[in-house]
């Protein structure tokens, strides 16, 4: 099989240097394992407006497995995993952070608790062996209050629904295709994915704190959009139970009339 890791960038030039030095060398482990036909890294700038295509171009010059796409202007994030989801060609597909706030080193683990009878593999700092390290509280306390609401429409055995560190097997991918444009895209994709009756395991592990440049996120905006997405949730779970379900929402997790 082969492997493609998609990593979504927006304004991260601090981290260049960090990112080829903590990543590469886990990439090269997993392309000496055998397991995987080939590994292929792709890179989504989401309209950066410091000089991060600049040194990514640098940093990776010369190295055919790694991919730069770019957008013209910043669209968000999940417009971003869509664009590398489109670019790529693995058979299995792992987001993760720029920011290394889930560290490298954990991609391999995490890519190991994708057993056959598996679709997904989740990041998981919520689930009682996982933790965190440093995060502000409030985004903590915002990012769990989310994922305990999606646990009681969704599935309640699953602990953290925000995080974008995940494996993937590309058919999930294919049928869970996300409409949102911003952080919520990370979130559509799991839950799509569960209604469609996809397995999804959990990999125990800690978020850190990101170590260079501020979050991108806006918290007040992302918890409008996971509201809106809840409703629609909602609304699917009551119409399935009259034969009448369907999820289908805009861009901005408003239900289409």
């Amino acid at each position: 099989m082969k492997l493609s890791v998609v990593i979504p960038c927006y304004n991260e030039a601090a981290n260049v240097a960090g990112l080829k030095a903590d990543l590469w060398p886990v990439v090269q482990r997993l392309q000496k394992t055998g397991h995987w036909q080939a590994v292929e890294v792709i890179f989504v700038d989401d309209g950066s407006s410091d000089n991060t295509v600049e040194l990514l171009t640098r940093e990776f010059a010369g190295i055919e497995e790694v991919g730069l796409l770019r957008h013209a202007r910043n669209r968000g994030l999940g417009a971003a995993l869509r664009t590398g989801f489109e670019a790529c060609t693995g058979d299995v597909v792992v987001t993760t952070d720029s920011d290394a706030t889930y560290s490298f080193s954990e991609i391999e683990p995490l890519l190991k608790r994708l057993t056959y009878n598996v679709d997904i593999v989740t990041a998981s700092p919520y689930h009682p062996q996982g933790g965190v390290d440093n995060v502000p509280g409030y985004r903590i306390f915002l990012s769990k209050g989310a994922s305990a609401l999606y646990r009681v429409l969704v599935n309640p055995h699953l602990h953290t629904y925000t995080s974008m560190f995940r494996a993937y097997r590309r058919p999930v991918l294919l049928q869970a295709r996300h409409k949102h444009d911003g952080f919520l895209g990370v979130t559509e994709i799991l839950v799509r994915a569960m209604l469609n009756g996809a397995k999804v395991a959990e990999h125990p592990c800690r978020l850190q704190v990101r170590r260079y440049g501020q979050s991108k996120a806006r918290v007040a905006s992302i918890t409008r959009s996971h509201i809106r997405f809840q409703r629609q949730v909602l609304f699917y779970r009551l119409s399935s139970l009259v034969g009448r379900g369907h999820l289908n929402f805009n861009s901005r997790g408003e239900r289409r009339p």
